[in-house]
């Protein structure tokens, strides 16, 4: 039984309507909560919709906004300012997607919902608040990760009254959510189950695996089995637990069992609904959130209609509640729902912060710059060069380092090379690669790069990752070009222990510029440390699957296997 109150928020009062009914197309009903003000007038209405609770998200009336390292940071209070979207004049309805929070129905696996695609329950969702009294007929929606990720999910699906949406934070490819490079990621599993800084989907009994619903108790234990045999999952003490009792971590059970890219992950992947989305859209993400970004990019290249893309500066956390980005996404739907002329269009389509010099580049497409693809290649002494090294392997040899498992020791093993300082600045902006020689004496190994901008005061900042599980390193040929690697990530291939193969790691997107006197340094590890200066503003839960076997790799970088970055160095 929906109920009404009236609060008193910032000075000014709200009218709730609490625990509002709204009914899919087979009979299952949603739960929401409408917050609007004063007055009876009817109002466009901002939809929120996510597995994470209507209630969790009303703490954005009564928590002042947490940063990262904030232990009161949570990341699932993601819905916005309730307060400010209604000074605004929007009516804020936030909803629970069926089999969470007070909603009826079931949530099986991946985007789908007990057969049902969140996209239509969205469609049926904006559909029925545009015929509400309070509604005047005009909807966009709001939120960040999760909640971005169903906005385009909603787009898709063409509800006539839907007229923007505004994306902040989104996720897109469902494998590159959960797998980095071929590399588990532990985040998706706080998500789901509240861990490390996230309350999590709001419980209920009626989110199921899909694995489970799929496959009999026998061949499923077969499976488990299989996924076992993996020595970086037998390693794990959670995995283990998960796949040995996946009731109440089903969809974390899902992700572990499929470690390949294919049906599972692609079934409405946000990007490959992309070309039927012909509303206006904006994408916003802040830098140090590589392959975020990365899918960010993909999307808004796949999108027709209006759009802009505004890539952000560090941190790569935002405040919860989150507060970030409501003047942008204000002035976007007072153009695109009120119809207020604020010049919004005029601007240029893309916006790029460039770490380093803080300069913002607009354009009209990514890269907002011309850019030209340069090798630096790895040389001797722990150094980066323009020129390859001349000598042979036996003068020429290989660095190396031996990684023991997590469970023996706590020390990660890192390889760096730096630049010499730049004597003037030097910019980069877009993707790059790694092209590593490495032999190593086991099947498989993480390959984990990161680049850093080193200041002559020794602070430092972290400007682009790149992750590679090394059976993973098969390349799609296809859609590969110079500095800019794709993996098809849909089968595993053992490598030969002793035998040097050539790795092909994917850098995702990266805006910077290196200020005179400042260094370039690239760090290889199989596994990442677990805290520095980076890190600490990542929830607990955002690190990888370490490699749960012993490992030697030896780096080649001679004049036979020319190890390099190749990195887009902008066209003056």
């Amino acid at each position: 039984m929906a109920t009404f109150q009236t609060i008193n928020a910032g000075g000014m009062p709200i009218t709730v309507q609490k625990d509002l009914r709204v009914p899919m197309r087979d009979g299952v009903e949603l739960a929401a909560d409408a917050y609007q003000g004063a007055g009876d007038k009817p109002r466009p209405a901002l939809v929120a919709l996510s597995p994470y609770g209507k209630e969790l998200q009303a703490m954005a009336l009564t928590m002042p906004p947490q940063r990262r390292p904030s232990p009161m940071w949570d990341g699932c209070i993601e819905a916005g300012d309730i307060a400010r979207i209604v000074k605004e004049d929007y009516v804020h309805v936030i909803g629970d997607l069926r089999g969470s929070g007070d909603s009826g129905g079931e949530h099986i696996g991946n985007y789908n919902a007990g057969g049902v695609s969140l996209g239509q329950d969205a469609y049926d969702f904006i559909e029925w608040v545009a015929a509400q009294p309070w509604c005047d007929g005009n909807v966009g929606m709001v939120g960040i990760s999760y909640f971005g990720s169903m906005q385009v999910l909603a787009a898709a699906e063409r509800p006539p009254h839907l007229k923007a949406i505004f994306v902040s934070g989104g996720h897109y490819d469902f494998y590159e959510t959960t797998y980095h490079g071929g590399v588990m990621w532990f985040m998706p599993r706080a998500a789901r189950e509240g861990r490390g800084g996230d309350s999590g989907w709001a419980f209920t009994d009626r989110v199921k695996s899909r694995m489970v619903e799929k496959y009999s108790p026998e061949e499923l234990k077969k499976l488990v089995a299989e996924r076992l045999a993996d020595p970086d999952i037998a390693a794990w003490p959670n995995l283990v637990h998960v796949l040995n009792y996946p009731v109440n971590h089903e969809a974390w059970f899902d992700i572990v069992m499929n470690d390949v890219d294919g049906e599972w992950y692609e079934e409405r992947n946000p990007i490959t609904l992309a070309p039927n989305i012909d509303i206006p859209v904006w994408l916003q993400l802040d830098q140090g959130r590589g392959w975020t970004l990365d899918g960010t990019i993909e999307l808004f290249d796949a999108l027709k209609g209006p759009k802009k893309l505004d890539i952000g500066p560090y941190p790569p956390m935002q405040s919860r509640p989150f507060i970030e980005e409501h003047d942008k996404m204000f002035r976007w739907y007072d153009y695109w729902i009120k119809g207020i002329d604020n010049g919004v269009m005029d601007e240029p389509a893309v916006s790029v912060f460039v770490e380093g010099s803080r300069e913002v580049v607009t354009a009209d497409a990514w890269p907002p710059k011309e850019v030209e693809y340069k090798p630096l290649y790895l040389r001797t002494r722990r150094k980066l060069g323009v020129e390859p090294e001349l000598m042979g392997t036996e003068y020429a040899a290989p660095d190396g380092f031996y990684q023991a498992p997590l469970t023996v020791t706590d020390k990660v093993e890192i390889l760096s090379w730096n630049t010499d300082v730049f004597e003037e600045r030097v910019e980069m902006i877009g993707t790059g690669a790694a092209h590593l020689f490495v032999e190593i004496d086991q099947p498989d190994t993480n390959f984990i790069l990161r680049l850093w901008d080193a200041a002559p005061n020794g602070k430092r900042q972290l400007i682009t990752t790149g992750y590679l599980k090394a059976s993973h390193r098969e390349l799609d040929e296809e859609r590969t070009t110079e500095g800019n690697p794709y993996h098809p990530h849909t089968r595993s291939v053992p490598v030969e222990p002793g035998k040097v193969e050539e790795y092909v790691v994917r850098l995702y997107p990266f805006a910077n510029t290196f200020l005179p006197g400042h260094k370039l340094v690239a760090e290889l590890s199989n596994n990442e440390p677990l805290a520095d200066e980076h890190n600490a503003l990542l929830p607990p839960d955002a690190f990888h699957l370490p490699v749960g076997r012993p490992v030697t790799h030896k780096v080649y970088r001679d004049a036979e296997h020319p190890s390099r970055l190749v990195l887009p160095f902008t066209v003056s």
